[in-house]
């Protein structure tokens, strides 16, 4: 156990440091995720004029909400995982007695550390020119969208690392990524709340994965009428489902494995 804590530390501490060395990048990445309030802007004034389940503070609080829930759950692993592959800088890790994944789970943790200051401070300043929009979510909405979000990222974390693993068969696998990007831009709730979608629609969406990924936390963070433990049953099926077939891959892409580049 204290070999396993002493790894754990000095996984984070050197991530933590890799991260701070790219702090000028890491605020330009959190401005890159600012599309949640331009969205917002345009939503918030349809509300005003339409008949929408939702009210126009609710929707402004939603976009917010989008935004905390992709900046926490945000995840890069396949492009950083292709690239070990395609120049062979793979090779060395898997000499080591530690899957090379927990390089990556490390990586993105302290990502979150060092993005952190930047993040309150946009926050904070939003606030500050739109008061209105301003809450608290209750105790029992905060931790169960804190338990979502985590559960968001690791999810995200598993469908782009599963990704990954065509890299033993192909140098893009980013381009499965790209092609599930568009289904997770329409379907997850990051440029509409599904309130607003046809019932056919949102009804088939809540069996996929990608509402569980921003819509189910946002909408708890927010306090909007949820059903929690369907929700939580289904993103569970889906790591599930994820995991397994990540394990599956990993173990066929690593007798594909040639160390290409190297």
């Amino acid at each position: 156990m204290t070999m396993l804590v002493h790894k754990i530390r000095t996984f984070l501490s050197v991530y933590y440091a890799h991260m701070l060395e790219y702090r000028a990048e890491i605020v330009f990445w959190m401005l890159a995720g600012l599309f949640p309030f331009i969205l917002m802007g345009v939503w918030m004034e349809a509300g005003a004029k339409g008949q929408f389940a939702l009210s126009a503070v609710d929707l402004g609080r939603y976009f917010v909400a989008v935004f905390i829930v992709r900046q926490m759950s945000v995840v890069w692993v396949i492009w950083e995982f292709e690239r070990q592959v395609v120049e062979g800088r793979l090779s060395p890790f898997l000499l080591q007695p530690i899957d090379p994944v927990w390089r990556h789970v490390a990586g993105h943790l302290c990502e979150r550390l060092a993005r952190a200051p930047f993040f309150v401070a946009l926050l904070t300043a939003f606030f500050l020119f739109q008061p209105d929009l301003f809450w608290l979510p209750s105790f029992q909405n905060g931790i169960a969208a804190l338990a979502a979000m985590v559960c968001a990222f690791v999810l995200r974390f598993l469908i782009q690392y599963t990704f990954a693993m065509l890299c033993f068969w192909t140098e893009r696998a980013s381009a499965v990524q790209e092609f599930w990007f568009l289904l997770y831009l329409f379907l997850s709730g990051l440029i509409a709340p599904l309130d607003v979608f046809p019932e056919e629609m949102r009804d088939f969406a809540l069996w996929t994965p990608f509402p569980y990924l921003v819509n189910f936390p946002a909408r708890l963070l927010v306090g909007l009428e949820t059903d929690l433990l369907r929700s939580f049953m289904i993103l569970g099926a889906w790591m599930v489902v994820f995991f397994v077939l990540n394990r599956l891959l990993w173990r066929l892409g690593l007798r594909q494995y040639s160390g290409m580049g190297a």
